[in-house]
C-alpha cells in the first residue's frame, strides 16, 4: 500500500470529526442561515419584479403599446363604465395562476427581443403586423378557454333574464355550443384588423359586442 493510500483514510476521518465537531456545526449553521437569508432576498426581489411587470404602467412604458393598443383601449367599456370597475392590460393578458403566469412571462421575453429589433416601432409597421398579432392573442385565448376573461365573467353567475334579447340569445347559444368568450368578443377593447375572419371593423364600432361567429369554412 502506497503512502498516499495510507493517508487517505486519515484525511477522511479528520474531515468527519471536524464536520460533527463544534467548528463544523458552527460553519454549517452559518451556511444554512446565510442560504435562508439569500433565498428570502432572492424570492422577495423576484416577486417584486414580477408584480412591477404586472401593471398597466409597465405595459405602456413601451411606446408601441401606448400609441397603439392602449390608445384603442382608452375609453372602451373595460376602461371606463358605469360601475367604475376597470380591467387593465395584465387583467386580460397575464394569467393569475402562478404556473401559467411564469409561462406567460417566459413567452414575453420574445416581445422584449422584438422591442430591441424595432419590429413594430412605427404605426405603419404595427398595422402591417396587426392581423398576425391579433390572431396570436385570439389563438391563445381560445386554447385557454378565455381563462383571463373568466376571472370576471362567468356563465354560471350570469342572470340572462337581466340581459337584453340579443345578449341573452348569444350567451345561451354559447353555452349550448361550447363557445368561449373570444369566439364572439373580438375587437371589444382593440380595433379589429381589416378583413379578420370576414368581420368588418366598422360593424364592430357600431355594435361593440357580441360579434356574430363567422361560419365555418366548408373546405377546412
Amino acid at each position: 500500500m502506497s503512502t498516499e493510500q495510507e493517508k487517505r483514510p486519515n484525511v477522511i476521518k479528520r474531515l468527519w470529526r471536524w464536520f460533527w465537531g463544534p467548528a463544523g456545526a458552527l460553519s454549517l449553521g452559518v451556511l444554512l442561515i446565510g442560504g435562508f437569508i439569500a433565498g428570502v432576498v432572492f424570492w422577495g426581489g423576484f416577486n417584486t419584479a414580477m408584480e412591477m411587470t404586472n401593471t398597466e404602467t409597465f405595459c405602456i412604458s413601451c411606446h408601441e403599446m401606448e400609441k397603439n393598443v392602449y390608445a384603442e383601449y382608452a375609453g372602451s367599456v373595460h376602461d371606463t363604465n358605469a360601475s367604475g370597475v376597470r380591467a387593465t392590460c395584465p387583467d386580460c393578458h397575464v394569467p393569475k395562476d402562478w404556473n401559467h403566469k411564469i409561462v406567460r412571462k417566459i413567452q414575453a421575453s420574445n416581445e422584449v427581443l422584438h422591442k430591441v429589433l424595432g419590429t413594430i416601432d412605427t404605426r405603419e409597421k404595427f398595422e402591417g403586423k396587426r392581423l398576425q398579432l391579433a390572431q396570436n392573442v385570439w389563438r391563445s385565448m381560445k386554447e385557454t378557454d378565455s381563462r383571463e376573461c373568466r376571472n370576471c365573467h362567468n356563465f354560471n353567475a350570469m342572470d340572462v333574464t337581466l340581459q337584453n334579447k340579443r345578449a341573452r340569445e348569444n350567451h345561451l347559444r354559447a353555452q349550448d355550443d361550447g363557445l368561449t368568450c373570444i369566439d364572439c368578443h373580438k375587437g371589444i377593447a382593440h380595433e379589429l384588423p381589416k378583413g379578420a375572419y370576414g368581420i368588418d371593423p366598422e360593424m364592430v364600432k357600431a355594435h361593440p359586442a357580441p360579434l356574430p361567429v363567422p361560419a365555418a369554412d366548408p373546405k377546412g
